[in-house]
């Protein structure tokens, strides 16, 4: 009878360090561990799977950020995949120009397990910032007043101008 098969070890590409199946950084110089199994191929779909953290992938999907563009976008999908929390790419509602898939801004969505973490992590890069949502965009109503106000100001300027000329 043969030996019964063991699943393939994790080592550091670095320093060749063998660890267990439950790590994923080397201890002693932090790179991402890889199969010991060169006759192994791992799929790109099937390494970030192995990434994300199971308890991050839980919930309804919440928006945490938007970005210009799809490769800014999936920057900002490598950065979470990095820390574990998986997350969806859709593009931006009203924007729709079929002869440039990649143009326009997306929403980066992730599961509500992993908001917190998400967040964390783009304060952290400096994609958000730590106020709230929508805190940085002004009412409708205020920016009528506004108009309106300034409207005014321009008239009673004009016909200032028109009496004293």
């Amino acid at each position: 009878m043969g030996t019964p098969a063991s699943s393939p070890r994790l080592v550091c590409p670095g320093c060749g360090a063998a660890h267990g199946s439950e790590q994923r950084f080397c201890e002693a110089c932090s790179l991402p561990l890889v199969l010991d199994a060169p006759e192994l191929v791992v799929s790109d779909r099937h390494g970030r799977a192995r990434k994300i953290k199971p308890q991050l992938a839980e919930g309804q999907l919440v928006t945490v950020a938007h970005a210009g563009n799809q490769p800014e976008a999936e920057f900002i999908q490598g950065l979470l995949l990095e820390e574990g929390v998986p997350s969806l790419l859709r593009r931006s509602a009203g924007f729709d120009v079929p002869d440039f898939l990649a143009a326009g801004p997306r929403d980066v969505l992730v599961p509500e397990s992993g908001v917190t973490t998400a967040r964390e992590v783009l304060l952290e890069a400096e994609i958000i910032s730590a106020t709230a949502p929508g805190a940085g965009r002004t009412p409708p109503a205020r920016l009528l007043a506004g108009l309106l106000i300034a409207l005014a100001l321009g008239a009673l300027l004009v016909w200032l101008l028109f009496k004293l000329g």
